[in-house]
């Protein structure tokens, strides 16, 4: 059983592929060359594969692969409506809908705008509720754009959804997006008028268990942020990270207290801390802190990690992967005490995604 990992870049998509033990990888030739894919994922559900493709000629789109990455068909009419006063910029992470509801998808972008599609991406509607939410006057575009960047499904439920939107911050829907509803309170960002707001909050990332969907964890600009709640309320978990500031944060797929995050040294030096690339693991849901260093750069390391660069795989032991702005990515086999560089010299990597392969 080996691993097939999808890795977005500036400069097109990546498919790399890992055999049963995860020591041996091959990378493909580059698929949708020109393209920069924000986010591309695997359907569980059918095995096809979807890309965030965005262009300077072409804009922001969808394109979909039912051949294992041989060739791609563009989603056309992806837009939003002339009388919202809004354009597609961007699109930014594409979510397969819940196992009980094939075909379906939900695509995130900018400007924090969510879409749905019932036909596998062949046709896509906007969430109207999303898009005109009484709080939108409030929100802000990050230093990305005003991306929405973040999607969850509840396993157990699926018209529960949350969304994560820099700057705006996280929403939950409890009825399959008819309704939206603001889920920040305990966060504080000292950058913003009403540094306790209900909205205006750059949240970089949020990650749940499968096991665990009201058990939430977050990313902040600065903060990292646990919720037991369903995001009903926040409180801090940074405990004796070097940084609280970062991009990603994942979950261990077989313990739900077990969680990475990859400090960056602030927000306007996004590199590591004294240029050592570190990824940090809690195995106690946050606050105690252990650096995971065996295999990764100790010195002269000025690359950033990017919210969407870091996956978990379902074997046993756990394989974690993430890729950098200077074009690596790194595994581990071993749930994070070793890691290898499996890719160099890559394009800027944005996003990576892992699907575990049938025996």
């Amino acid at each position: 059983m080996g691993v097939l990992l999808l890795v977005g870049t500036r400069k097109g998509l990546f498919l790399v592929r890992g055999d049963d033990e995860r020591r041996s990888f091959e990378v493909d030739e580059p698929v949708l060359p020109g393209w920069q894919v924000n986010h591309a994922v695997a359907d569980p559900r059918d095995g096809s594969l979807y890309a965030c493709a965005n262009s300077w000629v072409y804009g922001g789109t969808v394109q979909r692969s039912t051949d294992g990455g041989a060739t791609w068909t563009r989603s056309e009419g992806l837009g939003l409506p002339e009388e919202s006063g809004l354009k597609l910029a961007s699109t930014w992470h594409l979510e397969p809908g819940h196992a009980s509801q094939p075909g379906t998808l939900w695509l995130g972008g900018e400007p924090g705008v969510l879409f749905r599609s019932d036909d596998s991406g062949a046709s896509w509607q906007v969430n109207e509720a999303l898009l005109g939410h009484e709080t939108r006057d409030r929100w802000q575009p990050g230093a990305g754009g005003m991306c929405l960047h973040t999607i969850l499904i509840d396993p157990k439920n699926h018209n529960r959804i949350f969304v994560a939107i820099s700057a705006a911050g996280t929403f939950r829907s409890d009825d399959s997006g008819n309704t939206w509803k603001p889920i920040n309170r305990g966060l504080h960002s000292e950058y913003i008028p009403d540094s306790a707001a209900e909205v205006g909050h750059c949240v970089h990332r949020i990650a749940m268990h499968h096991s665990r969907p009201n058990v939430l964890f977050m990313q902040k600009h600065w903060d990292v942020m646990r919720s037991n709640d369903a995001g009903d309320s926040w409180h801090e978990v940074s405990g004796n990270l070097p940084s609280d500031f970062g991009f990603v944060i994942d979950v261990h797929a077989h313990e739900p207290e077990t969680i990475y995050v990859i400090p960056i040294k602030s927000d306007s030096e996004h590199y590591p801390p004294d240029g050592k690339l570190r990824v940090y693991r809690s195995r106690s849901g946050g606050n105690e802190w252990e650096a995971l260093t065996k295999g990764l750069p100790q010195s002269d390391c000025y690359v950033n990690v990017l919210r969407d660069a870091m996956a978990v795989d379902s074997l046993h032991p756990c394989g974690i992967y993430f890729g950098t702005t200077g074009g690596q990515v790194y595994a581990s086999a071993d749930s994070g005490d070793s890691w290898a560089p499996i890719v160099r010299d890559l394009p800027a990597v944005l996003s990576v995604e892992v699907q575990t392969l049938p025996s």
